[in-house]
């Protein structure tokens, strides 16, 4: 299988054919009844509003803290969990209508990936193209293909046991091919993977934006997010509370650069902060500070004049986003 950098933008899907989405999702809610004192029908709210657009050959992020509402999301958008009002549409048809038919267009990889240890390698494939009408030579030719694409075809007779970590995740993405899908859903696809199978699962999912594959991608690795995805929205308390591009974010949210450093007094570094219009957070055993653009260097020069313990200049990246507006790293 041929691969690109996957941090190199695709260039193979036409702006015109971006301009038609392929999923669109308007005003989502959901809440789960969980009763409280002197309210048995009390409801809690899990996602509250949710829109938005994918299209093909896009990567869409969906970020945000545990407890979000990311998952509750992706399980309304492929018919899994009914959402209390709003509506999701997969290439014009709509999904709570017309489930069946709808995930014909579309591949789902959860964070279990559920993978039949009674098969192996091969017969999951075919077992799983039965689904959608694919059997005999034709599940067997899908199947292998299918292998193929994801690099298994040396483990095609292997049980599900024997697989590593890795290639699991590459079978259950496989598994979520088998259809030829338009939109692919990826919850928290590389979580527990080593560094070398996270970069083969990143090189398959440039790949399929090649392709022309609409792909939303839930994740907690926010190097992951600046690699793969060309827009991100973020979701806190089921809630979007800003989207745009990578950088995008991260220019508006947190700025250039950022300084990290410790053993300084919070009281010193509120008043240096307003002074120099920006803003600062705890992070670590130390603080995180943002250097205001334009004019960095005199806030720098400043900082390092205080004499801490440690100090290191650097870009500002999503973590960053993260810090500045929950208060804490994504977890």
């Amino acid at each position: 299988m041929q691969t690109q950098n996957p941090s190199t933008p695709s260039m193979s899907v036409t702006t015109s054919a971006l301009s038609v989405p392929v999923l669109a999702v308007h005003d989502l809610w959901k809440s789960y009844k969980t009763p409280v004192k002197g309210d048995r029908n009390h409801r809690t709210p899990v996602v509250q509003g949710v829109s938005f657009n994918l299209h093909r050959g896009e990567v869409l992020g969906l970020l945000g803290p545990n407890g979000a509402g990311k998952t509750t999301t992706v399980g309304m958008l492929y018919g899994a969990v009914l959402p209390d009002r709003g509506t999701v549409q997969l290439s014009g048809l709509p999904v709570q209508n017309r489930n069946r038919m709808a995930r014909m267009h579309l591949g789902v990889v959860t964070q279990d990936d559920n993978l039949d240890p009674d098969f192996n390698v091969f017969d999951n494939l075919i077992h799983f193209a039965h689904h959608y009408g694919i059997t005999g030579k034709a599940a067997r030719k899908r199947a292998g293909e299918i292998l193929a694409q994801v690099n298994l075809e040396n483990v095609a007779k292997y049980r599900i046991d024997r697989l590593s970590g890795g290639m699991r995740r590459r079978l259950a993405l496989g598994r979520a091919l088998i259809n030829h899908p338009k939109v692919i859903f990826l919850d928290e696809p590389t979580t527990g993977l080593d560094p070398d199978a996270r970069q083969d699962f990143w090189k398959l999912i440039t790949e399929l934006k090649r392709e022309g594959c609409g792909i939303l991608l839930t994740t907690h690795y926010m190097d992951e997010a600046q690699r793969l995805c060309d827009r991100l929205l973020l979701l806190q308390q089921g809630q979007v509370i800003d989207e745009g591009t990578p950088n995008e974010l991260i220019l508006r949210i947190v700025g250039h650069e950022v300084v990290e450093l410790e053993d300084v007094a919070p009281d010193t570094l509120e008043e240096l902060t307003r002074n120099a219009n920006t803003w600062y957070r705890p992070f670590g055993t130390g603080y995180i500070i943002a250097l205001p653009n334009p004019h960095p260097e005199t806030l720098w020069h400043i900082l390092t004049d205080l004499k801490s313990s440690r100090i290191a200049r650097r870009r500002a990246n999503l973590e960053d986003v993260f810090i500045r507006l929950t208060g804490s790293l994504l977890s």
